[in-house]
């Protein structure tokens, strides 16, 4: 297998486009039948060159060019280039078609006969950073027939053949580089060679697609103008690309410069979606999703993977956790996969894999539909997950529905079982979520790309609906922390709690927490019920809705730390979605208590929390590196956008100073 690390640049080698169901790619070829003799031929199809690409070295700019002009049947040669005059040091220089210009006029007396017609194909590469070579300007169009029979007669193939002949070293993975190289040393001896017949024997054989993104016409090359285009726009795009041995595209990730800088913000609580993979849909779509400060979906990164196999999901953990600088998030949401399971606990060992109870219950008319009482089994079964505070009720419940519909035999229902602590609410109380489970039945989740995203969907329609997903995402973020700064949020009580929290929460959230005070009013009979030194433990009943509009008393302990105000119920609402209880709240309230203790009162679900916090949750982080950094010029743009926003003149004014900025760096660049 060989992967290839972009941390900023685009790849290059990319899959050829299929062009029939049944053919695939070589190394760096493109496999094709011939149904008569069963021989197979390898051809060599270059990216186009494109403003934007980027290369370690000025020869390896003038190999790809060399390259892609080799299979189009035009030679090229450097007829210009620029140095510095105190290093010698070449920082730019032009790459023409060997027929660009004319040649001087010889006085000869039988002078050779002009060949050249001044064509204007061309690229022109510049030295950026120091250390990376730049496409900056391209001409693709010739004012001459190429043609691809003649290339060998070109100097500068031969010279690329010359060297390919003289040394070939064993192919090795590529690993953390910033451009990937243009070819392997089985390419290029294809290059080398235009055409050639190799049998199975000889060590070249049809790969498994079964296994490998099943890329239609189009698809590939839209992947690689998607990345192409986000890099140049996107500067802190990262992207990670894993090709097989035998050449076709295996798996893919990427996460765009928000993605990373939301993880900066939200790392505690990330879910794995692989719906597209579990309901087999065309577009093996995996995302990571966490949640934001208003309690909705922010996209963390996402991939195409090849197969659902503990080997793939593997490798794309890893891509991502590359991405966030190895930093875990401390609980991660998965579906109920075994394979995710294994790798879940081999890359992330230290986060709290928990699967996604929504996605568990959706699947009961799946797989008990068919049975004899289901309703009742579902009845029963939703009592069970969703009602029971302790572990004993959970535990006779289930037993209680086994026993009575004689479930002993379910293979389904024993798997639950066996891994109730990764899903069942009463197993999970210490444990934050970000309201990310639901622990009431009838909530849904939905997910990331959700509408953009269906049975069909193609990769090229995908990359083409991602700006527009984002975009939509961004934009209800952005509309919510204006509304949750400028806004005074309605009060509907006189509790000092929710005057308190008015001032801190999101409106999203305090919206929540609202309805946890209201809910304190349908709470009564608050008694204390035992008293071990400080620590006091109180009962706080409340009468809930269950089935239809009728209504039961249940009964909910709170234990209520005097000397630290520290406080818990058995409900564990605080921890399922990060603030605190009617029952809790009750209890405060009885003992006199007047504000929420700050403790209570999660950072990450405050108005300005994007505002102060520039963090990965880790005390080692790199305050040097592009996440950091892209994160802390976001939260110092943000009020540049939003006085800029108020009026026309200040409009102007903001407009005036980025531009001018914006000159400033083109000229750093450019010296």
């Amino acid at each position: 297998m060989e992967e290839v690390c972009l941390n900023s640049e685009p790849v290059f080698d990319m899959v050829d486009e299929y062009e029939g169901d049944g053919e695939g790619e070589g190394d760096c070829s493109a496999v094709e039948h011939d149904d008569e003799t069963g021989s197979k031929h390898s051809k060599k199809e270059p990216p186009l060159p494109t403003i934007g690409l980027e290369f370690d070295s000025f020869d390896e700019a003038y190999d790809f060019y060399n390259i892609y002009a080799k299979e189009q049947g035009f030679g090229i040669r450097v007829s210009n280039s620029w140095f510095r005059t105190k290093k010698k040091e070449r920082y730019r220089a032009k790459l023409s078609c060997s027929s660009a210009g004319f040649k001087k006029k010889s006085e000869a007396n039988n002078p050779r006969p002009e060949t050249r017609t001044g064509c204007p194909a061309m690229v022109v590469i510049r030295l950026v950073d120091s250390k990376r070579w730049r496409i900056v300007e391209v001409e693709l169009e010739h004012n001459h027939q190429v043609s691809p029979q003649i290339k060998r007669f070109y100097k500068s193939h031969k010279k690329m053949i010359l060297a390919a002949r003289k040394a070939r070293p064993p192919t090795e993975p590529v690993t953390e580089i910033h451009t990937i190289k243009l070819y392997r040393t089985a390419a290029m001896d294809a290059v080398s060679n235009g055409f050639s017949n190799v049998s199975e024997r000889e060590g070249i054989h049809q790969p498994d697609h079964s296994k490998h993104l099943e890329l239609k016409e189009g698809d590939a090359y839209a992947v690689y103008n998607f990345f192409c285009r986000m890099k140049l726009t996107n500067p802190n795009f990262f992207y990670l690309m894993d090709f097989d041995d035998d050449g076709p595209l295996k798996n893919v990730f990427w996460a765009d410069a928000r993605s990373r800088a939301a993880y900066g913000y939200f790392s505690d609580t990330v879910a794995i979606d692989t719906t597209c993979l579990t309901n087999k849909y065309e577009l093996p779509l995996i995302s990571f999703v966490g949640v934001n400060h208003h309690g909705q979906s922010v996209l963390l990164g996402c991939g195409f993977l090849g197969h659902k196999s503990v080997e793939y999901f593997v490798w794309i953990f890893r891509a991502w956790l590359k991405c966030m600088l190895g930093h875990q998030p401390q609980v991660i949401v998965t579906d109920q996969c075994k394979s995710l399971q294994i790798a879940v606990s081999e890359v992330f060992p230290k986060a709290r894999h928990c699967f996604c109870l929504w996605y568990i219950m959706q699947r009961v008319p799946e797989k008990l539909g068919g049975l004899r009482g289901f309703e009742e089994i579902k009845r029963q079964l939703n009592k069970a997950v969703y009602n029971s505070l302790k572990i004993i009720e959970f535990e006779t419940s289930w037993t209680e529905m086994i026993k009575k519909h004689g479930l002993g035999d379910n293979k389904w229902l024993q798997t639950l079982y066996e891994e109730r602590k990764q899903w069942v609410p009463v197993y999970l109380k210490d444990t934050f979520f970000a309201g990310m489970i639901p622990i009431r039945e009838n909530k849904s989740l939905n997910a990331f790309f959700d509408g953009y995203v269906h049975k069909h969907t193609s990769f090229k329609e995908f990359v083409d609906k991602y700006d527009l997903a984002l975009y939509r995402k961004h934009l209800k973020e952005a509309t919510a922390d204006v509304q949750s700064k400028n806004s005074s949020f309605e009060l509907k009580t006189r509790c000092n709690f929710e005057v308190q929290l008015s001032k801190a929460y999101t409106k999203e959230i305090f919206d929540k927490f609202q309805s946890e005070v209201e809910g304190m009013y349908s709470c009564f009979n608050t008694r204390q019920v035992t008293a071990n030194g400080p620590i006091i433990t109180y009962i706080v009943k409340e009468r809930v809705e269950i089935e239809g509009n009728e209504k039961e008393v249940r009964s909910y302990e709170v234990l209520f730390e005097t000397n630290q105000v520290d406080i818990r119920c058995i409900c564990s609402l605080f921890n399922y979605k990060g603030y605190l209880c009617r029952h809790a709240l009750n209890v405060l309230n009885y003992n006199g208590v007047e504000e929420v203790p700050s403790r209570y009162i999660l950072r990450r679900w405050c108005k300005d929390f994007k505002f102060q916090h520039v963090d990965l949750g880790s005390t080692d982080i790199d305050v040097y590196g592009p996440v950091y950094r892209q994160s802390h010029f976001h939260n110092c743009a943000v009020p540049i956008v939003e006085g800029g926003a108020q009026s026309e003149e200040q409009y102007k004014i903001a407009l005036h100073e980025l531009q001018e900025l914006l000159n400033k760096f083109n000229l750093v660049d450019d010296s």
